[in-house]
């Protein structure tokens, strides 16, 4: 069991806001470094994956991580405002954003809904420390948006899983410590049956993880093969055959947290109000902010800024009362998708050719690099596509798109031929 002692877990009357709020910003100015000119959070080296490990471990020390989880995992059993008022006092300071997704904000809500109870009191606490980063491995090669579709295999050997297979586009997968795995456990049954979602330990014998070489050069993408990797069945997170409902769990917090609605993020997911302060900068810097296109195309971000703020409290209003079916989140995610390529093609509006060619001095080389990258967007976190069918079967209860395999044992779905 994971030592919490750090940590009082009996409960305690709760601080008022502004108290609260007064005391973090206290012990930001006193113990969190300030942001330096050109620093990258999401910079891709080890050092980097480093630096956030020690800014969370001070996040810890300082009794600020996991404002919303429950005390007895390490947390400090806040409601979400508290996680709120904090992000807003963090402006300026250097974050562990690489813990705040998945980690935080997709797997911790995901164990904390399924997971057994040493499962939490074990990994909850380690994590909030800073001490393991997580990842997911979801995505197959074969698979496409068809998660359910899994191909990789567990098969029981005594008190073991053996896994077999391949995952793919894991995000930061080499320098993750454990990843939560959907994998196949029975092929007699209809796909969505036969699942299983299981914690794996990424260095551990069987397990081979590479990384992908992106267009522009970013290696942060991974594939893993495992070879007749052994886990516990004691790593099960739910019941074996069950990893659906597990997933369809993962998946809903991944929505919110795509879309920066999530209480557990640890680190403000707000790209947008941040792209609207660059673009104004960057019209600025190339002086451009008394072209009429120009200040319109601000305008349009600053409205697009808005309108999401402005969605991102009426889905959580209307998801905690009741009003709104929790699948109401894919909408955050869908606007926030495309606002986010919307607003990558405005920014290459503003520039025009300093983003296609570019001194060292001018600083608008990320400008284009982010416009030929910009559909990435609308595919991490779940496509924008599988968002639109969520909105209409299950916020509108539009008929189901057909699927032939639905019903179909996965054992004999028809799939093409390995080569």
């Amino acid at each position: 069991m994971t030592d919490t002692a750090d940590h009082d877990v009996t409960e305690a009357p709760q601080e008022d806001l502004e108290s609260f709020r007064l005391r973090a910003r206290a012990w930001l100015t006193a113990e969190m470094p300030r942001i330096p000119a050109g620093w990258d959070a999401l910079r891709d080296d080890d050092d980097r994956a480093s630096e956030a490990r020690a800014l969370q471990r001070r996040l810890w020390d300082g009794g600020f991580a996991g404002i919303c989880y429950p005390r007895r995992y390490g947390g400090l059993g806040l409601p979400s405002e508290y996680q709120r008022a904090f992000f807003e006092e963090t402006e300026g300071y250097q974050m562990p954003v690489i813990f705040s997704t998945p980690t935080m904000s997709i797997i911790g809500p995901t164990l904390l809904e399924c997971g057994t109870e040493e499962q939490k009191l074990r990994y909850i606490p380690a994590f909030l420390r800073g001490d393991e980063l997580w990842v997911q491995f979801m995505s197959e090669p074969s698979g496409g948006s068809d998660m359910a579709g899994a191909l990789t295999r567990a098969t029981r050997d005594g008190d073991y899983l053996a896994l077999n297979g391949s995952k793919i586009w894991s995000t930061y997968a080499y320098r993750a410590d454990f990843g939560l795995a959907l994998v196949r456990t029975n092929w007699d049954v209809p796909k969505h049956r036969g699942l299983t979602m299981v914690i794996v330990p990424i260095r551990h014998p069987g397990i081979t993880v590479t990384q992908i070489t992106m267009v522009d050069g970013s290696v942060e993408f991974c594939q893993e093969f495992f070879d007749n990797a052994l886990v516990p069945v004691e790593n099960v997170v739910g019941a074996i055959d069950d990893g659906w409902t597990v997933a369809t769990r993962l998946l809903f917090h991944e929505r919110h947290a795509v879309g920066g609605s999530s209480p557990y993020l640890s680190v403000p997911r707000l790209p947008a109000d941040e792209g609207s302060e660059d673009l104004g900068h960057l019209a600025e810097r190339l002086g451009r902010t008394d072209d009429p296109g120009v200040r319109e195309l601000l305008g349009e971000a600053e409205m697009l800024i808005t309108v999401e703020r402005q969605l991102r409290g009426r889905l959580a209003r209307g998801i905690a009362s009741g009003r709104i079916p929790e699948t109401g989140g894919s909408m955050l995610r869908l606007f926030h998708g495309n606002t986010s390529t919307r607003r990558a093609t405005i920014a290459l509006e503003i520039a025009g050719e300093d983003a296609i060619a570019w001194s060292p001095d001018l600083g608008t080389g990320g400008v284009g690099v982010e416009f030929v990258q910009r559909q990435s967007r609308c595919i991490g976190g779940g496509t924008t596509e599988m968002a639109r069918n969520i909105i209409s079967e299950r916020v509108l209860g539009m008929p189901r798109e057909p699927a032939a395999d639905r019903e179909l044992p996965f054992g004999q779905v028809p799939r093409a031929a390995a080569r």
